[in-house]
């Protein structure tokens, strides 16, 4: 229910709190929840501060796995449960910093001369937390490299990047990043970036530089092919937490950008969100709207909103962290609960073009989070009207979307930065890092593992294999032509028969495969060749 002037102000007055040390204010006045509630959820998060400090203690945080959860040593290795563990963190941060250096001055160049161009292949947490810090810090044309993605195993999407630095291959620095290395994403964009620099008469292995886990796949792989460097990632630093690792520290340094001021940042927020008083912890106050707002079970979806362009990719940033630490069947004592939180979102003020409409107007099953960015630019603004900015338009559509929600019964967080930085993105990665680990405490759910992804790749599996085998099937039946039904029965695909027609469509649409198609009365009567 929405209130007067007089009543805004004094709720605002209450409920926005500035954490100067970090350069963030939040303002939970427009969350409509009562003045009661956050002393009816002392006892819950007095539990929750308690879990995340045996967490941080080096506790089985992820029982699933039976992993330790260390993202927060990160940033202050000292917290880490043994001393190798804090040396480890220690002299991996060392030597991505001279490993930058000498990417930086020449010493480690490319077969065509010292490196230009950066090109991370990595999927998920390997690629979402690079690319948001890469936009939001980057400066193209004055960074140290100019950073690429192959982010998917999309082969137009690889051809697509190797276009645009095929000029200067050989100057071209790849990081390949997956822990097991054996993430198939992240194995196909090795090899088609390997057959690129073949076709182009250059060495992939004085290009390529390995973040893994030690002993796997691809850390094998790397040493048998004598890469030019190893980082390493460890079992208790999760994909969609790595960004302060070497997973996102080395593309960071590589770029230029200074990674003590992002460790900083996170360290700084780390401490005041061990705080045990509510109204002092910013990450506790976002775990505790969101679990007012949707009842405890993710009941209303958040739409992040940025007003700022280099905030852009933070939305999807944030759908990972969030979702997949929070979408979970089951909580931690096997009750099926289906708990999740959906995160999806655009940019201020190009949102008020596209689907702010439906937000002030439509269905009611939402809250936004909205974050506003108080620096507008380095230079000096343009006048676009007496004593007005474009950067003055920016904040008055923030706010002027603000209130029309509000007015409207719809809620929302606003997140007010000072202005962007190492330091404050640092802030802000550890700020929600937190905040997802206390709802996850809140809800009961194991935050830090993730088994639909796995039972997703698991049927990726099964469908290669069955491709196999049609393959297998048509060969040694070359030059007769089959329907689906034929080639079901053949490969003893019994209840696979969408599967088998699916396949051979996509395999028919590209004819370096070899597979014909003669079309019947029917999608389902066509038959299939090969020869």
């Amino acid at each position: 229910m929405t209130k007067s002037k007089e009543e805004l102000w004094k709720r605002f007055r209450r409920y926005y709190l500035e954490f100067p040390t970090i350069g963030l204010a939040i303002d939970i006045s427009r969350m409509n929840f009562s003045d009661h509630y956050l002393a009816s959820m002392e006892i819950r998060i007095q539990k929750a501060f308690l879990a995340m400090a045996e967490l941080e203690q080096g506790g089985i945080a992820n029982p699933d796995e039976k992993r330790m959860v260390g993202h927060y040593w990160l940033r202050n290795p000292s917290l880490a449960p043994t001393l190798i563990i804090r040396r480890e963190i220690e002299e991996t941060y060392r030597a991505i910093k001279a490993f930058a250096a000498k990417v930086h001055d020449g010493t480690v160049r490319g077969a065509k001369g010292q490196f230009r161009n950066l090109l991370i292949i990595g999927i998920g947490g390997s690629a979402l937390g690079p690319q948001f810090v890469s936009d939001a810090l980057g400066q193209p044309g004055k960074d140290k490299l100019a950073i690429h993605f192959f982010d998917n195993t999309d082969p137009d999407g690889m051809d697509k990047v190797l276009s645009e630095i095929a000029p200067a291959l050989g100057q071209t620095l790849c990081l390949v990043i997956s822990k097991s290395g054996g993430t198939k994403e992240t194995r196909n964009g090795m090899l088609e970036a390997q057959t690129a620099y073949y076709l182009a008469g250059l060495s992939f292995s004085e290009h390529a530089v390995a973040i893994t886990g030690s002993g796997s796949e691809l850390d094998n792989y790397s040493i048998s092919n004598n890469w030019l460097k190893r980082f390493p990632m460890w079992d208790w630093v999760g994909g969609r937490t790595s960004e302060l690792s070497a997973v996102g520290l080395l593309p960071a340094a590589l770029q230029g950008f200074d990674i003590d001021e992002l460790i900083s940042g996170a360290h700084a927020c780390d401490e005041i969100t061990r705080q045990p008083h509510i109204a002092m912890n910013p990450a506790a106050l976002i775990a505790l709207m969101w679990f007012y707002i949707g009842n405890g079970k993710g009941d209303k979806n958040m739409v992040v909103l940025p007003y700022k362009d280099r905030l852009n990719q933070f939305s999807k940033y944030l759908q990972q962290l969030v979702m997949e630490s929070l979408g979970k069947e089951f909580d931690l004592d096997g009750n099926r609960v289906n708990q999740g939180l959906l995160v999806f979102g655009n940019k201020g003020s190009t949102d008020q073009h596209s689907y702010v409409q439906q937000l002030i107007d439509g269905i009611n099953n939402f809250f936004v989070t909205f974050i506003e960015v108080l620096n507008d630019r380095r230079l000096q603004s343009t006048m676009v009207e007496e004593n007005v900015t474009s950067g003055d338009y920016l904040v008055s559509f923030l706010h002027g979307t603000r209130n029309a929600l509000y007015g409207n019964d719809r809620e929302s967080i606003t997140l007010t930065i000072t202005r962007l930085s190492p330091f404050t993105i640092g802030a802000l990665i550890a700020l929600f890092e937190r905040a997802v680990g206390f709802y996850a405490m809140l809800i009961h759910v194991n935050a830090y593992n993730q088994p639909g992804v796995e039972a997703g790749k698991k049927a990726a599996v099964r469908v290669i294999d069955l491709q196999l085998r049609i393959f297998s099937f048509l060969f040694a039946n070359r030059g007769k032509a089959m329907t689906v039904s034929q080639i079901v029965d053949g490969t003893n695909a019994v209840g696979e028969d969408e599967a088998v027609f699916k396949t051979c469509e996509h395999l028919v649409a590209n004819p370096d495969r070899g597979l014909k198609k003669m079309p019947g009365r029917n999608p389902f009567e066509a038959t299939y060749q090969i020869g």
